[in-house]
């Protein structure tokens, strides 16, 4: 018996039958130009051809002010048809049903297209607190053009061959709007009372189901804002049972865009527990009595088992760990559960690249989002002595690449584990499951059939003996001290004496926080809820600002929650017995922070720049990667690593 009878079982949604309940929920991948080319054909169909149920393909602009970014989809030219269904037709043909996201912010934009400040539109003349946009209050005729938008794109959806529609009333965008009393402030048809906030959500969807004819129909909304200004879990249950006969289907998940604290929810990082939204989609669940997708931290099968299990949704969104692992619904269904590239959410290169206008991607798989690039790893086509110098997540990548490609790969680590910074990483709170990268590397490594030799004492020596045609050098960087005055006192230590327990910091603790990443912010807190008094001064305008927004503001609110004084714009510039100096970078002063007894330095890395010295002449070709060539992040290395095996 199947340990996933759920999850694997196919389940019928209006006129369409799923294979099982695993999907790829509508994401922006920044893979696109307003309408589907290869690039983003290739991903989904990676998905599909992995086994994915349902394949919601990201947000598509219904009107032209919609569109935010110049790479947004939108179907609203008959000429976009043949793209659209060349991606429909390439992941259907592996046994995925496709559905289109049909989407439209509101207030919730940035920026126009061209960069200018934007024509923000909603309900009313309510302003938007994370983007500080002033919106301009929707007239009647604006939202009849509006619905005759969704209408338009879904009659081109459906001509291209989708097999379902879902309207885009999560975190906080226009439906959102009409549904919210604190933005519609309306007393007319679309506002005014609960019921007539109700109006603009049931003319899209009698337009979307006039102009799509038979298509499932399903609208993906927040079952919680978890914000003080957002809907609530209660309100927003009222709304979709007021809307259940409009729908075949609901998509829940949490939070807002409108606000810092509710954006957190969106793509919500590690620190959240696995599976959170199950309440808010069982909540749903009872008040329509419809089927529901569940989304939100649902990383592993086995807790969307459980959740589907457990009644509290009928399908389970598991995007992030489809981007990290393609071919997980299929390993789930043989039973390769250990094989299962398992997302940390760490956010770090699937929304954190989107966030930057760059294609989606993952720090496990790099391969992710590149898959007209790499489309597979060929075998080599001379095997080789490969060594791999460096155990950490770099190092792992490129040994298990290289050998999957036929060539003999021994990994040598001076440690007795495996693993490199990211063991560290692990130890910080809320990053625990930073750790999983490890776990998942070493499995490739198994699968792979390199070799691994840890408590190597002397790397150089036994890359010697073992004669290889290539070395490559994975040794990565060590803390970075500057040499400043009094940075050499027994008070004055590094962030990974720390994280070892190597140092006792003391009450009264100073972290000089050069780079404002993952390091500085998770020492605070953890020296915080040690009991120390804890003072983070950052390099930076704030606090985390190398981090990946939702999870930076997720991490910087446990800081404020436990009192971390943080002081911005910081430059170390000497410690003495019991004093930090520092410089404010922007008017030159001095600043001191006195009474301290431990100053922290949380100040980057450095590569050891003698290392490829040190190999040099030992084999035909000698590769360094990762922070052995400039220190960065496991992104950079794994990526690079990937690259390495690859182009032996």
């Amino acid at each position: 018996m199947s340990q996933f009878p759920h999850l694997l079982s196919a389940i019928k949604i209006g006129s369409c039958t799923i294979k099982n309940r695993i999907v790829s929920t509508g994401h922006h991948t920044y893979l696109a130009d307003v309408e589907p080319g290869d690039a983003l054909i290739a991903y989904h169909e990676a998905r599909a051809k992995g086994g994915a149920g349902l394949i919601v393909s990201e947000i598509i602009a219904v009107h032209e002010t919609a569109s935010f970014s110049k790479d947004l989809l939108c179907a609203s030219d008959r000429a976009s048809i043949p793209a659209f269904r060349n991606l429909a037709e390439t992941c259907q043909s592996h046994g995925a049903k496709v559905f289109g996201q049909l989407f439209h912010p509101g207030r919730e934009i940035l920026s126009a297209t061209g960069g200018m400040l934007p024509v923000a539109y909603a309900p009313s003349t309510v302003p938007n607190e994370r983007f500080h946009i002033m919106p301009k209050e929707m007239s009647a005729g604006l939202i009849r053009d509006i619905v005759a938008g969704f209408a338009l794109n879904a009659a081109h959806l459906a001509e291209a061959g989708y097999d379902g529609l879902e309207i885009v009333a999560s975190h906080g965008y226009l439906p959102a709007q009409f549904l919210n009393p604190r933005v519609n402030l309306r007393d007319d048809a679309y506002g005014g009372d609960a019921e007539r906030r109700l109006q603009f959500v049931r003319e899209v969807a009698e337009a979307v189901r006039t102009a799509a004819g038979n298509l499932v129909l399903g609208l993906r909304i927040s079952g919680a804002e978890l914000d003080d200004t957002g809907l609530s879990q209660d309100g927003v249950s009222a709304a979709c049972a007021g809307l259940a006969d409009a729908f075949d289907y609901f998509s829940v998940v949490a939070g807002t865009s409108a606000t810092l604290g509710g954006s957190v929810h969106i793509v919500p990082p590690m620190g959240l527990e696995h599976g959170y939204v199950a309440p808010f989609s069982a909540s749903v669940r009872k008040a329509t009595g419809k089927p529901v997708i569940a989304t939100g931290r649902i990383n592993q099968p086995q807790i969307a088992e459980q959740i589907i299990a457990a009644g509290d949704a009928d399908l389970c969104g598991m995007t992030r760990a489809l981007i990290c692992d393609p071919q997980m619904p299929l390993k789930t269904a043989g039973g390769k559960l250990d094989d299962i590239r398992a997302c940390i959410g760490c956010n770090q290169a699937c929304i954190g690249r989107a966030h930057k206008g760059l294609g989606v991607s993952c720090i496990q798989y790099p391969e992710s989002g590149r898959e007209l690039e790499f489309p597979g790893h060929p075998p080599a086509g001379l095997a080789k002595r490969v060594v791999v110098v460096g155990g950490g997540p770099g190092g792992m990548k490129a040994a298990a690449v290289a050998a999957s490609r036929g060539h003999t790969v021994t990994l040598l680590e001076r440690a007795g584990q495996l693993g490199g910074q990211a063991r560290l990483a692990q130890l910080l709170p809320g990053r625990e499951e930073f750790g999983g990268i490890i776990t998942n590397l070493a499995r490739e490594l198994d699968l792979s059939g390199a070799q691994v030799q840890t408590g190597v004492a002397d790397p150089v020596s036994m890359a010697t003996t073992l004669k290889p045609d290539a070395i490559i050098l994975a040794t990565g960087a060590k803390p970075y001290v500057p040499a400043l005055d009094g940075l050499d006192s027994a008070h004055c230590v590094t962030a990974w004496q720390v994280l070892q327990n190597e140092v006792n910091p003391g009450t009264r603790v100073v972290i000089a926080d050069w780079r404002s990443d993952w390091i500085g912010i998770g020492l605070a807190e953890r020296l915080a809820l040690a009991g120390s008094a804890v003072t983070l001064c950052v390099n930076a305008a704030m606090a985390g600002e190398a981090v990946q927004l939702y999870a930076r503001n997720h991490y910087v609110g446990r800081l404020h929650k436990l009192g971390v004084s943080i002081r911005t714009h910081m430059r170390l510039f000497g410690a003495d017995e019991d004093t930090v100096y520092f410089q404010d970078t922007l008017t030159g002063d001095p600043v001191l922070v006195e009474n301290t007894d431990t100053l922290v330095l949380s100040m980057g890395h450095v590569g050891d720049e003698k290392v490829h010295e040190a190999f040099e002449g030992l084999a035909e070709q000698v590769i360094p990667i990762g922070d052995c060539v400039t220190a960065r992040t496991a992104e950079e290395a794994v990526y690079e690593g990937m690259l390495a095996g690859r182009n032996l």
